[in-house]
């Protein structure tokens, strides 16, 4: 949707107060540790655009808690199993001598939306120092979510989103759906005995670029809209309307534990 079309369709802008307003309508509390999945376009015509509703989020949450996005990089990544278009194999040497390695600083997001994006370089957010999977995060467990994300599994037992999960956090969806609930993730990496794989990205090690191979678990996010539909059943998520968005805010525990069941059942 352009922005003539958001204009024309959204009754009154969405404001940095109105957008906090709604926010803790929906029960987003002081002091929560929270990862949030966003889309600018889906809250309506927002006065100030991404940086409202960064700010928004930060007038609720205070930096008594913390506010997690996913920063994830993807094109940072082996060019022999890109689908979403391929490149011809006589590109792939170039590209593997090449790209410039991962810099938490520098490296722009790819398809997370103008929120995140805006968020990476926000003062104060740290991020991880993970190629393809990095997290971004601001508030009291700042450091503690980006720092040590381990390169093999990168969205498994040593990433920020285990250390949410020890945390009791919760998980913010802001105009999206299940299908971008990274959480499900750590879920996939639980599986006992799940499928692995191989990973490549270039990477910074001792003041030098380098391409590193790493491990990873062959993760699936297709059914990820099925089993958040079901969740939804157990009346663990509440659902409201932040500005046009629809909005579900839901502790990340009980949704992992509940994805785990789920595919572990289809396993069988």
């Amino acid at each position: 949707m352009g922005e003539r079309e958001t204009i024309e369709n959204a009754p009154l802008p969405c404001t940095r107060e109105s957008l906090a307003h709604d926010l803790r309508k929906l029960g987003v509390e002081a002091g929560m540790t929270l990862l949030m999945h966003s889309s600018l376009s889906a809250l309506g015509w927002v006065a100030g655009g991404p940086v409202a509703v960064i700010l928004a989020l930060m007038d609720v949450i205070t930096p008594a808690g913390t506010i997690v996005m996913p920063t994830f990089t993807t094109d940072l990544s082996d060019p022999a199993k890109w689908r979403n278009p391929p490149v011809p194999e006589a590109w792939w040497q170039v590209i593997y001598d090449s790209m410039p390695a991962f810099d938490p600083r520098m490296t722009p997001t790819r398809r997370m939306g103008k929120i995140a994006e805006t968020f990476r370089t926000w003062p104060g957010v740290l991020r991880s120092a993970h190629p393809t999977d990095s997290f971004a995060a601001w508030g009291r467990y700042a450091e503690h979510m980006t720092s040590e994300h381990l390169l093999d599994y990168g969205l498994g037992e040593g990433s920020p989103l285990a250390r949410i999960y020890d945390l009791d956090g919760w998980v913010l969806l802001l105009g999206v759906g299940f299908g971008n609930n990274s959480s499900f993730h750590l879920a996939e990496y639980r599986v006992p005995n799940a499928e692995q794989t191989m990973q490549g990205a270039p990477v910074i090690e001792d003041g030098r670029r380098e391409w590193k191979n790493y491990r990873e678990v062959e993760i699936n996010d297709d059914p990820f809209p099925e089993i958040g539909a079901v969740f939804e059943k157990t009346g663990e998520v509440r659902i409201a309307k932040v500005g046009s968005a629809t909005a579900r805010l839901f502790r990340q525990r009980p949704a992992v534990d509940f994805a785990l069941k789920w595919l572990m059942n289809k396993e069988q």
